[in-house]
């Protein structure tokens, strides 16, 4: 009779050892080889009628260890589910040369396996809402709501192309040529068309702007012509780090090559409509505070982001989970798609251990607490975002829209991909009641350079 033991090596490590007998797997190697010579095709034999002499001859060593293993793997699968262990990955085989097993001489053999075990937590992050999270309400200024509404005036305005310049408002297309503070260019510098606003650039070169035309150009110097950001933008697109303090001292030639104008939009209903197809807007009142509305939306679903991402960093960082690090790397050298050295595994390990933490927890709490998709719902969040993606209402009901809806939901990586954005945007609404929730109010510039708590997860 095969026996298997277990004893415990180090935390969370265990070693299980299969012992097989000849009566363990002789009866299956003789099945074997009664098979083998029913379908062996061997020259100057009818098929089937090979004798089992010749194949044990042949063949005999390559079927009799895989009866051997097959035996070992069938009683080491039968034991860890009759215990139920929670194991992480494969169990890994310690032996580390094969074993001479020969069908001539058939004996008893052991086998040797290492097996990491999941351990037993709680989360304690989410017991008595001992966490408490800030949950930032972005205030929404009625200059964020112009701004917004230009740059819709202007991407939906038709460009013209006047003779000169001459209001802030019109585009050139320029080209950058590094020179001296008199003009002459560099050889070998920095050369670079670009386009841009005039009301990018600072007052003081505005003017000298003004009335320019195509093939015109003046010589100015990046530190003094910009304000900080626009001064930034413009050092990147050259090629230098936007804070190089050095190379916003090099002076440029400026030749303009076009010079635009973009027509804004007037507010009007078609406007509204072009924007919003799907909503009745009468006023520029009432744009406006659809416009507005949009942009809370836009920044409590980013607040909501914010938040999940620190409960995540939370229950990740500060669940009490013990991990067998040690079988993890050698896991992580050979339960991969090909071997990894030890080096690699150690460089590796912190990134996995993080995202196996973030599993271990979710895939608890979703058990625990029953939390589970309908195939409805995974219907319905695809076909909004279907919808999302082709215009909303408009193409609601549309004939064309249920086939491809149909389709999508036979992709398999698709369906795997949403179900697990719903079950974890599930888990977090389920969470976020567990914990303690305060909220903040905070400017748009402010929230956008919040620290992240360690990294971001992903969804």
């Amino acid at each position: 009779m095969a026996t298997v033991t277990r004893e415990n090596i180090g935390l969370l490590n265990d070693k299980i050892t299969v012992k097989v007998s000849k009566e363990d797997y002789l009866p299956n190697f003789d099945k074997a080889v009664k098979q083998f010579s029913k379908n062996a095709n061997i020259p100057g034999f009818r098929k089937g009628m090979v004798p089992a002499g010749m194949v044990k001859k042949m063949h005999g060593a390559a079927i009799f260890s895989d009866e051997v293993l097959k035996t070992v793997e069938k009683e080491l699968m039968g034991y860890i589910q009759t215990e139920k262990l929670e194991l992480f990955g494969q169990p890994l085989s310690l032996e580390k040369e094969a074993k001479n097993l020969d069908p001539n001489q058939p004996a008893d053999y052991s086998f040797d396996f290492e097996v990491g075990v999941k351990p037993a937590f709680d989360v304690t992050p989410l017991e008595n809402n001992k966490t408490t999270l800030t949950k930032y309400k972005v205030t929404v200024t009625d200059e964020m709501v112009q701004e917004e509404i230009e740059r819709l005036q202007l991407k939906g305005g038709k460009m013209t192309e006047p003779e000169t310049i001459d209001s802030e408002d019109n585009v050139i297309n320029v080209k950058f040529e590094e020179s001296d503070a008199a003009g002459n260019v560099v050889a070998g510098g920095i050369e670079k068309e670009n386009a841009l606003l005039v009301k990018y650039f600072t007052p003081a070169i505005q003017e000298q702007l003004k009335g320019k035309k195509a093939e015109d150009s003046i010589v100015f110097q990046l530190a003094t012509s910009f304000d900080e950001q626009r001064l930034g933008w413009i050092l990147k697109d050259l090629g230098f780090a936007a804070d190089d303090k050095e190379a916003a001292k090099k002076h440029f030639k400026l030749t303009i090559t076009k010079v635009g104008l973009i027509e804004k939009r007037e507010l009007n209903e078609e406007f509204f409509k072009e924007v919003y197809p799907a909503e009745t807007i009468a006023t520029e009142a009432d744009f406006r505070a659809k416009l507005k509305e949009e942009i809370e939306k836009y920044w409590n679903s980013e607040a909501k982001n914010h938040m999940h991402n620190d409960l995540f960093e939370v229950l990740v960082h500060e669940t009490p989970i013990e991990l067998p690090k040690d079988f993890l790397k050698r896991w992580l050298q050979v339960g991969g798609e090909k071997p990894k050295s030890a080096e690699e595994a150690e460089k590796e390990y912190p990134g996995f251990d993080h995202q196996l933490r973030w599993t271990l927890i979710s895939d608890k709490l979703i058990r625990d607490n029953k939390l589970e998709v309908s195939f409805e719902e995974l219907k319905e969040n695809a076909k909004q975002k279907v919808l999302g993606y082709y215009g909303g209402a408009a193409v609601d009901g549309a004939e064309w829209l249920d086939s491809y809806l149909d389709r999508l939901l036979q992709d398999e990586k698709f369906v795997d991909q949403t179900y697990r954005e719903m079950i974890t945007q599930k888990l977090f609404d389920w969470a976020e009641a567990k914990v303690t929730i305060k909220e903040e109010e905070i400017k748009a510039e402010d929230f956008v350079n919040l620290p992240h708590k360690h990294h971001h997860h992903e969804h």
